[in-house]
């Protein structure tokens, strides 16, 4: 095996920047992944591959410039995630970071950016949803029928792979646009 050229005119010249390129396109492409290719419920824990969706649902979200530096992600009724969701702590989502919080029925959505309605507080949805009415909040869900019900996104599985299905009018109700790239994924899309 030859020893790489290590003249100035070598190839290794042109080759550094395109590394790099790529290099730097990799936490991008690692994203679009996620999505693009079929995500099996059984080769994961569950609730680990629904927060790589909640994580991927932030990102291609269109947040308006008045949504602080910090995306509060607020986990609403009993977490099903356990320490799965942890791991978005702080995670970056274009200019902004993740703030995980865990919310009691007791307690205020208000401050909360995104909002994962677990499948215990589905029976006080019609006031989780009045609450935050005319606020910029993603709300997201795991229960059925949740997307007809006024939630924005609702994941489910099905065959054994995690899938999820968009209201674009409860996400333009929270002034929110969603990004043409997650649009083509979801399995339906409520206009």
């Amino acid at each position: 095996m030859s020893p790489l050229p290590t003249s100035s005119g070598g190839w290794r010249r042109h080759a550094l920047p395109a590394l790099w390129a790529g290099v730097r396109a990799l936490p991008w492409m690692l994203a679009l992944l996620s999505f693009a290719l079929p995500t099996r419920a059984d080769q994961l824990p569950e609730y680990r591959l629904k927060a790589a969706f909640l994580y991927n649902f932030a990102l291609y979200t269109e947040w308006p410039s008045e949504v602080g530096g910090t995306l509060h992600l607020c986990v609403y009724g009993a977490d099903p995630f356990g320490t799965e969701l942890d791991a978005l702590q702080g995670r970056a989502v274009g200019e902004r970071s993740i703030a995980v919080q865990r919310k009691g029925a007791d307690e205020s959505l208000g401050g909360c950016d995104i909002v994962f309605i677990a499948a215990s507080a589905m029976d006080g949805l019609s006031r989780v949803l009045d609450e935050m009415r005319g606020s910029t909040v993603l709300t997201v869900a795991d229960s059925p029928n949740a997307i007809r019900r006024g939630v924005a996104l609702d994941m489910t599985v099905t065959q054994n792979k995690v899938r999820f299905a968009a209201n674009l009018l409860a996400a333009h109700r929270a002034g929110l646009n969603f990004s043409s790239k997650l649009l083509r994924l979801a399995t339906e899309v409520i206009q």
